[in-house]
């Protein structure tokens, strides 16, 4: 694709990133402490469709026109990798975390909750300016 096109997809990954990790994962009250879903998840979905629909055979004569110039079939193809790809990503975890369940449990206890994973899991303090 085009640098100008390039330019604008990273414009919208990221506005659209920035409203996936500040707005909806609050809204839906989803646990992603490094923001992993909302920005790579999120991004890649976006950098990916975008692909099938921005590609120039113009920039890259090894590759596919998109949507935008003639090629409907490259944005069909995008989209699909894009649900194999969170199939995959989402069987995979559910057996890991099954597996994880089952061989050391993946909540701790009320009471480590209440004193504090910092305390009760890795033996530090955190903001200990505070005290």
């Amino acid at each position: 694709m085009s640098p100008l096109s390039a330019i604008g997809i990273g414009a919208l990954g990221g506005a659209v990133c920035y409203v996936s990790v500040s707005v909806i994962k609050t809204r839906f009250k989803y646990d992603d402490s490094l923001d992993a879903f909302g920005v790579h998840g999120v991004g890649g979905t976006i950098g990916a469709l975008a692909t099938g629909l921005f590609a120039q055979k113009a920039v890259n004569p090894a590759g596919a026109d998109g949507l935008f110039f003639g090629n409907a079939g490259l944005l069909g193809s995008q989209a699909a990798a894009v649900g194999v790809t969170a199939a995959y990503a989402a069987a995979v975890t559910w057996l890991l975390l099954k597996i994880l369940d089952k061989v050391m449990g993946l909540r701790v206890t009320e009471e480590d909750e209440v004193i504090g994973l910092d305390d009760t899991q890795h033996r530090e303090s955190a903001y200990t300016l505070l005290d």
